[in-house]
């Protein structure tokens, strides 16, 4: 890599860094008397359960509990980041620390991402002003989902358009909001990049399996979707090599391969094996579903740089050199994309990147004037940029407008911080669903309801906590739902005096401890 390309990738670094710090900022500067911003503008819920990990190893954890859930569990090597990150926050103002821990992370690993994501292309495209242009398009480009916006069809065929809420479809949604991704994504490209290099020795396939290795403690799924891409391009270079008398070269990659995939397969087999096996992890399995969308809107999303691709995927096969790799990615996709697996919709990480650099190729190989093929560059990333500008200002018009879940009611903030100061660590607080969400990042505590998928037994408990709140119980069924639950708190404030419909009526089980500005706490007396 020459200096001229160094100097491209920093400036280029420096400007995703901004702008996607900007949100926040004006977060921060809408911030009021009566209201506090919580760090986030796009999955709020999401957000603060990685500061709530982040918490957990603040607290000494090393291994990942939930505090969304009352359910045992043995801890499990989950979410390391958050975990490693949450051990360099400590006294005073700890929840602003741990925002800060976060979005530093998220700012740091977007230069890492441009530099893999450069370098994986590079391996594919010599000519250094497509580089520059297919590294654009891979971080911040989108699909064709701004023309359902346009038309108002945004929850066509039951999904939004996957660039606004899918982070592993594209790229630029992980660079807002979700650093384990971004680097994630960083280090399948990297290990990739370097699995390719089958002609610079043996060293290079280890490094590669070590980079996965790395990848496994990061964002295990990605590591399936890894072994799926090798798996693809042995047998396309098979397909390719062996016909023409090759054997020996296609067994060099087969040897690269399993170099690669090797380092990170005890890694792997410990997750598939917890997962089977651990009753919270098998719970947590069965109630995080995220199933992939109707097959057209992976064609809206990707149909803009389709013939492209499919003229790169030709081009590849071809040539027969490296590229077969983007082309076996392709067509590996769909049964990522729909694997009877819990988790489909994430398993097509990076299929952005191998669609660009096929679209790359295609019009690097192009018998068109320089001119032709810029002005070609030029409506492609006018065509893919329009969802990525709606989705920054939509999150824009979040921080600049302080509601929930994004901003938090001030006098909120402080109930929780006074639990963070006087409740007993891990203990169990009670509360509505949207209280849970946020709690555990402000305090060392558990709630029985709060997150989609880690709150074992939701749609069970969200109607039981909702008749607590709301009297529907006798006293003695309220007595035994807080026993049952090891409940040592009550919470009580705007959400849960909605449930209620009112104030909350006199439990002889329940001493006030807190009551400030319409937020009230209780602590459970013992059971006689």
């Amino acid at each position: 890599m020459t200096r001229q390309e160094g100097r491209w990738l920093l400036i280029y670094s420096a400007f995703l860094m901004l702008v996607t710090i900007v949100p926040y900022l004006v977060g921060y500067a809408t911030e009021n008397g009566e209201w506090r911003f919580s760090g986030f503008v796009f999955g709020v819920e999401d957000g603060n359960s990685y500061i709530a990990k982040m918490l957990r190893g603040s607290e000494g954890d090393w291994l990942f509990r939930t505090p969304y859930t009352i359910v045992d569990q043995r801890g499990t090597l989950a979410f390391l980041p958050y975990i490693l990150l949450g051990k360099l926050a400590n006294g005073d103002a700890l929840h602003e620390q741990l925002v800060a821990l976060y979005h530093l992370f998220r700012l740091l690993t977007i230069p890492l991402a441009v530099h893999a994501t450069y370098l994986f292309v590079s391996t594919f495209v010599v000519d250094m002003g497509l580089r520059r242009w297919a590294t654009v398009l891979t971080m911040i480009g989108g699909g064709l989902g701004w023309v359902l916006m346009i038309l108002q069809q945004g929850a066509w065929l039951g999904n939004l358009p996957l660039e606004f809420y899918s982070p592993e479809a594209f790229g630029f949604l992980s660079l807002l909001s979700l650093p384990h991704l971004v680097l994630a994504r960083a280090l399948l490209l990297y290990s990739l990049t370097a699995y390719l290099q089958l002609d610079r020795g043996i060293a290079k396939g280890w490094i590669a399996g070590t980079l996965l290795l790395a990848l496994a403690l990061v964002q295990p799924l990605t590591v399936l979707t890894a072994y799926a891409v090798l798996g693809s391009h042995l047998l396309l270079t098979g397909a390719w090599l062996l016909p023409r008398g090759e054997k020996d070269r296609w067994v060099q990659w087969v040897k690269a391969a399993v170099r690669s995939a090797l380092p990170s397969l005890p890694l792997v087999s410990y997750f598939l094996i917890s997962f089977s096996r651990d009753p919270f992890l098998r719970q947590w399995t069965l109630q995080n579903v995220i199933p992939s969308p109707n097959p057209a809107h992976y064609l809206l999303a990707y149909g803009a740089l389709a013939l492209p691709a499919i003229a790169g995927a030709m081009i590849a096969w071809r040539k027969g050199d490296e590229s077969l790799l983007v082309a076996a990615w392709l067509l590996v996709f769909p049964i990522l994309a729909y694997a009877p697996h819990n988790l489909q919709r994430r398993l097509p990480d990076g299929t952005w990147v191998a669609i660009v650099c096929l679209s790359a190729l295609a019009v690097g190989a192009w018998r068109a004037s320089e001119r032709a093929k810029a002005l070609v560059k030029r409506a492609m990333l006018v065509i893919c940029l329009p969802s990525t500008a709606i989705l920054w200002t939509i999150g824009m018009g979040v921080a600049l407008e302080p509601r929930p879940p994004a901003f938090l009611e001030q006098e909120k903030v402080k109930a929780f911080e006074w639990l963070a100061e006087h409740g007993v660590p891990w203990s169990v607080v009670l509360t509505g669903f949207r209280t849970g969400a946020a709690l555990p990042a402000y305090a060392p505590l558990r709630v029985i309801i709060g997150h989609g998928a880690e709150s074992i037994g939701l749609e069970k408990n969200l109607g039981r906590v909702e008749d607590f709140y709301q009297g529907k119980m006798s006293e003695a069924e309220q007595r035994m739902f807080v026993d049952e639950n090891h409940i040592l708190y009550v919470f009580y404030g705007t959400e849960e005096r909605r449930l209620a419909g009112g104030e909350p009526n006199g439990r002889p089980f329940l001493e006030p401890i807190y009551d400030a500005e319409g937020y009230q706490i209780y602590a459970v007396t013992e059971n006689p």
